[in-house]
């Protein structure tokens, strides 16, 4: 899958599609692992301190507006025991 940046205003933007299509991508591995999001928030909680800890609501909003950080996608599949492998194209 090919994500394009749209840049706007000196920000980079991913389109609303796109956006729509990472969420969903990474709540059908959440769902096909077995895993909630309440789960998961709880185990990536266990190894933070109390001044980084995070809220199931607050992952959800991350992934509905696309604004999730890679390493919390990462720590996500580390949890529900998948890597992500970048690859190149070609």
């Amino acid at each position: 899958m090919h994500y394009s940046i749209i840049p706007i205003k000196g920000v980079l933007k991913r389109s609303l599609k796109e956006e729509t299509e990472i969420r969903n991508e990474i709540k059908s591995y959440i769902a096909m692992s077995g895993w909630t999001l309440t789960d998961i928030v709880k185990e990536m909680n266990k190894t933070r301190s109390e001044k980084e800890q995070t809220t199931t609501q607050n992952i959800s909003n991350k992934l509905t507006r696309g604004t999730i950080k890679c390493s919390e996608c990462k720590e996500i599949a580390e949890i529900i025991g998948c890597d992500i492998k970048w690859a190149k194209r070609g």
